[in-house]
């Protein structure tokens, strides 16, 4: 399974009550704990909005100490979409690099997707759009970038299977076979978010591929 999750942060986020014996956060460090603090209340199905009032409670710090490494709510929002984009885009250039049969990649594509979000329940409801409703818009428009990114590396791999079985219209081929393989990857992440993440989205995975 991928082992994607926001690291660098301790286990135990400080709160705000001074120590003695208590370390200042190294640089960079606050702002992965906002981040991790962030998508663990992501992980909660029964909160709708975090605010930053919620958030800053969490780290038990001030909300103006949040702002001290984030402009604003929509920059925390964003800090976890260069994650999320980061962690997977890594992985897939490093499956189009592999020497694999065409299709196996479309599939070992899929399946990095969907053990990552598995694994990171508060970042999926980020993915597919759950957490941004009342955020601002250019975040769903970046994750809906995001996604189209991820149906063109598959268009490149099902234009190679197309024109290795000799397709006389690969194109058109490859297009369908990339939409049809993120609308089912979509809907997986749409799924395990609508059931409290009870329906994994790796269920039956191996088989269902088979049906591309």
């Amino acid at each position: 399974m991928v082992d994607e999750t926001l690291s660098g942060a301790p286990d135990a986020i400080e709160g705000s009550a001074p120590s003695a014996s208590r370390k200042r956060p190294k640089p960079g460090e606050r702002r992965l704990q906002i981040l991790q603090a962030l998508a663990l209340m992501l992980e909660q199905p029964g909160f709708d909005r975090i605010t930053t009032a919620a958030l800053a409670a969490k780290l038990e710090v001030s909300e103006a100490a949040l702002y001290r490494h984030f402009a604003s709510k929509a920059q925390m929002f964003e800090g976890l979409i260069e994650f999320i984009e980061q962690s997977l885009f890594t992985l897939i250039n490093q499956i189009a690099d592999k020497e694999l049969p065409f299709q196996l990649k479309a599939h070992q594509i899929a399946t990095v997707i969907l053990q990552f979000g598995e694994k990171n329940p508060g970042m999926t409801r980020v993915m597919v759009g759950d957490a941004l409703v009342f955020e601002n818009d250019r975040l769903q428009t970046r994750m809906n970038q995001f996604f189209d990114r991820i149906e063109s590396s598959l268009r490149i791999v099902y234009k190679d299977v197309a024109q290795y079985t000799k397709s006389a219209t690969p194109t058109v081929d490859s297009q369908m076979q990339a939409s049809a393989l993120v609308t089912y990857i979509i809907g997986r992440l749409l799924r395990y978010t609508r059931s409290g993440f009870k329906r994994m989205p790796t269920e039956y995975l191996e088989e269902t591929l088979k049906l591309f």
